[in-house]
Formats: structure tokens, sequence, C-alpha cells
């Protein structure tokens, strides 16, 4: 990484100044962000060029641009211009691991060119054709940690700034979604006793009694929703025991619930069922599902994933969740944004704005 926060042989290094532009064309701005290693934790590298790059909106729209710490070295940016009833959001971490961009003639490809900056540049550049034409009384709003906890947007949240409509990006092909799953997430520890594998009735394996609790958690009946689907499990990680030789006097297992309701039946059959095994279940995160609203006349969607919709809790108003790319690729090393996705999601944006801003949404 190079002291100036992007890599060597990126996008931004081929530029003699990143920094000299007012407005960078979308694919420009878009790779200058995927070449900024801002994984989960290390933002501030990315947070410091926005603050440049959004200064100058600042400055030419007289607007109001804020850094609003969530943790040390990890601040959200809020630009404001006028009343921001509509705010237009995403986060700026990424995934690990950092990989730069390339550009070929259909897509941008790198970490973080679908999830989410990609979203960011197109977010801007709806932003200044708003200006341009004389719209004002909308923010954006980046924010930090979505990835892993969601420390930005539980910020965001206890600070309001009076929004209406939260207009939240993530990759949906351009579809505005009308819910999206919850997460619920357990950490399973089971204990034993050490012993010689050849005498295994001397001992206790944590392994064993973990398999036989993680068997009965994949069988029990998990809730459905007419729009949001089926709940699904995913055994994320098992680790434990000593060798092969060894009667296993510890084991561990990370489990996520996809969710699509009420929590309340799933926490009380994993209850159950580590007690019956005499296992330990630590419940590590939840973030409830959502259901939301259609708008203008654009195509909709369901997602599965989890989003910093919940954790802002309606306090930036009543959410919609659109953005180009898809989640597919989002996470993996093939990573990309289809660039005629990223210039129709300019469009949708500004679109949606205006229209909140004149005649608002139906309720949820």
């Amino acid at each position: 990484m190079a002291a100036t926060g992007f890599a060597r042989g990126s996008f931004l290094s081929e530029c003699s100044l990143p920094f000299a532009k007012t407005t960078m064309h979308l694919f420009e701005l878009t790779r200058a962000l995927v070449d900024i290693d801002s994984t989960t934790g290390h933002e501030k590298p990315v947070v410091d060029y926005l603050y440049a790059h959004l200064s100058r909106l600042e400055s030419k729209y007289n607007a109001r641009l804020d850094r609003l710490t969530a943790e040390p070295d990890r601040d959200n940016l809020f630009l404001s211009f006028g009343e921001p009833h509509v705010t237009l959001s995403t986060h700026m971490d990424t995934v690990p691991p950092f990989f730069a961009s390339r550009e070929d003639a259909t897509h941008i490809h790198g970490r973080g060119s679908c999830d989410a900056k990609g979203i960011i540049a197109a977010m801007i550049t709806a932003a200044e054709s708003l200006l341009a034409g004389g719209t004002r009384n909308f923010a954006l709003l980046f924010v930090v940690g979505e990835e892993r906890s969601s420390i930005g947007a539980i910020t965001a949240a206890a600070s309001p700034r009076g929004s209406r409509f939260l207009i939240n990006g993530e990759p949906t092909e351009n579809h505005l979604a009308l819910g999206s799953k919850g997460a619920l997430r357990y950490e399973l520890i089971a204990r034993g006793k050490l012993a010689h594998s050849a005498y295994p009735q001397l001992g206790h394996s944590a392994i064993h009694s973990l398999l036989d609790a993680l068997q009965e958690i994949r069988a029990f009946p998990l809730p459905s929703d007419p729009v949001l689907g089926p709940s699904t499990l995913n055994v994320g990680t098992i680790s434990g025991g000593r060798a092969p030789n060894v009667i296993a006097d510890g084991a561990r297992s990370e489990i996520m619930f996809r969710l699509v309701g009420d929590p309340a039946s799933t926490r009380a059959a994993v209850a159950r069922i580590a007690a019956a095994h005499k296992i330990e279940a630590r419940e590590v995160l939840f973030s409830p599902a959502v259901h939301l609203s259609p708008l203008l006349d654009l195509p909709t969607t369901v997602v599965a994933f989890t989003t910093d919709i919940p954790s802002f809790d309606g306090s930036w108003g009543q959410p919609f969740l659109i953005g180009p790319g898809s989640i597919h690729v989002a996470h993996t090393a093939e990573e990309r944004i289809p660039k005629s996705e990223l210039t129709t999601a300019v469009d949708i944006y500004a679109r949606m704005v205006r229209q909140l801003l004149t005649t608002g949404a139906a309720p949820v």
C-alpha cells in the first residue's frame, strides 16, 4: 500500500493529481474509490479521500459537510444541501481481501466495485445532476462498518438530521427491494473431557456433542414468509479437538440464520437443543427482517442479505433499498459492476430524490 492509501499499479497511482478535479466521471470515481483499501476497521483512507472530494461540492453548492465519529479513526461522512428531507446512503467499508480495480468495455472490476463503492460514485454523480438542475433539500450519508457490526449506521441513528426518506444503496441490480431477510448468529461452544481415544468411556467428546446438536438444529423447521420466502441456516465454521487419538475437550461452531420474521421460535429451538446437549449457545448478532415499499415504476425484487436499514431503525426516515450490481459477485474474487447499471443508477437515484421531495411515498 502506498503512502497515499492506494495500491501501486491501481487507477489512482496512474493519476498525477487524484484530487484535482471538482467533478470526476462516474467510472473514474468508481475506480478511484475501489483502489483505496478500506476493509472494515480501516476505512480512514477512503474517508479522507471522499472528504476531500466532497469538500469541493460543499464549497460549490453552499452545503455542509461533517465528519461524524463512529469510533476512533472511523468517521461517517454527511453532506447536506439545505434541509435534508431525503438522504442517499451506503457504506464505505469492504470485506477482505483488498484487490485493485481494472476496467474492460462493459465492467469495472475490483473489491468494492459493486459493494458498495460503485454505489457511492453513482450517488455522488446523481447529487451533482440534481444540484445542476436546481434541486436541493437532500443529503449524502456514507457510513463505516456495515460489513461487520453496522457501527456507522448505529451511530448515525443516534443523531438523526431530520431526513424523512432514506435511500439505502446495496447491489440489487437496480431493482427496488420489497424486503430483506434478517440475520441471527450464534456461537456454539461444547466442552468435553480429555481421554485416550482407545478408551473413549474415560472421557467425553465435545466434538460429538457439538455435531449432535448441529444435526438437530439443522433439522428443526424454520419459518417462512409469503414475500421474503423461507428462513435459511448456514453452519459457517467448526473447530475443535487436539489430535485424532485424543478425545476432544473443546469444540466451537458459528451458525447464522437468515430470518424472515419473529425470531422467538428459532431462539427457543436453539436454546432447547443446546441445553439438551449441554453446550452453550451465545447469540452474537441479531438484525430483523424488513418489509419495504415500491416507488415509481421501478422493477422490484426481494433480497436475502442483511443491510444497514434495521440499524437505522427508522431514524433517518422511511427506507428504500436499491443499487447497481449483483450480490452474487459481491464478496468474491470476481466482484465487478456493469457500467450500464452504474449509469442507470445515477438516473434512478435522481428520480427517486425528486419524487420523494415532491410527493413523498406510500406508507410502509
